[in-house]
């Protein structure tokens, strides 16, 4: 239960605020400043919640901004941190970004959605889709009385009745990023999947979807159920669904609209979903996994005035997968230029504002081996430790930081790549049943696999 809401820029000025219950006073906020930074000071890893004088604050950022809650009661800290990100995804998806400039320019319309998403500290209605229908950014003629839709009361708030599409379809995609750290001789040091399904329907009245997974939460490794497999590409096969290839699945999050209940006794998906696109449910995967690129890059450095760089990407996945829109990120010294570059495969450019060699690959298939060579020149006069100059490769000239430690050689190499059709885990949709017992329309299920490097996908460098 909140009393209060902020939104607080980067220096902590209030931006905007909605007083629910009046039970805070105001100057609470102008502490909030000044204990943040209190907490700075005594711990590295400043907390999102802490307590002072009897008041509870409770924050998250974004986009140098401060979303703030206070509460003088025992509240369940873990609602208010959720609630103050849905109110962040709420906003975003109204004006496409939430910063300091679009809170100003959009005041009116954030107070009515924070007037409809919260009431009197206690959370309501968070949905986007239901709130669009009626809190608006067009006008009203004062004679049309705009009424809030049934959703907002009913049992299913995430659904508005009355849905009618000509041709009723439903897309399920199965989106996993990998992040991984790999030393320079190719063992991975840490690995993780974090995986998600989304989804985006366009069905009439108010269906029940049930979905069947592979993995362990909702299949035993003996089991012996068979179902209906949906393919990739939209069809239906009908091959044993069997323990045999069951994933076991970590930290699994679910849509609201999940049947909670169901699932705990008989571990069935089964929900009626919003209209249009959401996130069904996340999950993480800990677990090794051997690189899908592997990057092979080898740096030399010849008498302080060059270095060449020879490195080798390898898809390390099976002929019949490719990945797209390959970017491999080559760190190179600070003060290099004059780049001579050459490919195998793809395109290189030398962009000296990120102090790297970008490698652009449009399609690589699964056990295909390119390379890339490229020679760079270094200053030919290079700063001493007692603050003089001498030429490179001379008798005095100091060694290169770039091999020796220096900031530069810490950088690791930062690959990107999307592999669609294809899953890191295994995870499969073996059915996904539409159910709407009053119009008992046909249907069309639709299920996607793509695998994308995550924001943390590195291959250190040796060093020579």
């Amino acid at each position: 239960m909140a009393s209060a809401i902020f939104f607080l820029d980067i220096k902590g000025k209030p931006l905007l605020s909605r007083n629910y219950r009046g039970d805070i006073p105001m100057s609470a906020v102008e502490r909030f400043p000044l204990l943040l930074l209190e907490a700075e000071e005594e711990s590295s890893v400043v907390p999102p919640c802490f307590s002072k004088e009897g008041v509870h604050y409770l924050y998250i950022t974004h986009n140098d901004l401060y979303v703030l809650a206070l509460s003088k009661r025992n509240a369940n800290a873990a609602e208010i941190l959720l609630f103050l990100h849905r109110i962040v995804k709420v906003l975003t998806e109204y004006f496409k970004r939430l910063t300091e400039e679009s809170i100003r320019d959009n005041f009116v319309v954030i107070y009515e959605l924070l007037d409809e998403m919260m009431d009197f500290g206690h959370p309501q209605t968070t949905e986007t889709q239901i709130l669009k229908e009626y809190i608006t950014q067009k006008s009203h003629e004062l004679n049309v009385q705009v009424r809030p839709p049934v959703a907002v009361t009913n049992a299913v708030s995430w659904r508005s009745e009355g849905l009618k599409y000509s041709k009723n379809e439903a897309f399920l995609d199965v989106v996993e990023s990998v992040n991984m750290m790999v030393s320079p001789t190719g063992k991975v040091l840490r690995s993780e999947i974090l995986g998600s399904i989304q989804m985006k329907c366009f069905l009439s009245g108010m269906p029940e979807l049930r979905l069947g997974l592979n993995d362990r939460v909702i299949f035993d490794r003996q089991s012996n159920t068979t179902g209906q497999i949906i393919n990739p590409n939209g069809g239906a096969g009908g091959r044993s669904a069997g323990g045999k290839g069951s994933i076991e699945l970590e930290d699994v999050k679910f849509h609201q609209c999940v049947r909670l209940s169901r699932f705990e006794s008989d571990r069935t998906i089964s929900f009626i979903p919003p209209d249009g696109e959401f996130e069904l449910m996340s999950y993480r995967l800990n677990t090794t996994v051997k690189p899908l690129i592997w990057i092979d890059c080898q740096i030399r450095n010849f008498s302080n005035t060059r270095i060449e760089i020879k490195a080798r990407a390898r898809a390390q996945f099976k002929s019949r997968s490719h990945a797209n829109d390959i970017d491999i990120t080559i760190p190179v010294p600070e003060d290099a230029d004059s780049p001579r570059l050459k490919v195998s495969q793809g395109s290189a450019k030398w962009k000296p504002e990120l102090a790297a060699i970008v490698w652009h690959i449009k399609k690589l298939v699964g056990g295909k081996e390119i390379e890339l060579s490229a020679q760079l020149n270094l200053p030919s006069v290079r700063e001493n430790d007692d603050g003089g100059s001498s030429l490179a490769g001379g008798r005095d000239s100091q060694p290169s930081t770039y091999l020796e430690g220096g900031s530069s050689a810490q950088k690791p190499i930062s690959v990107k790549f999307t592999i669609p059709f294809y899953t890191t885990s295994g995870i499969q949709v073996r059915y996904l049943k539409i159910i709407e017992p009053k119009l008992q329309y046909p249907s069309y299920p639709w299920v996607r696999y793509v695998t994308k490097s995550g924001d943390d996908y590195t291959i250190r460098i040796a060093r020579y």
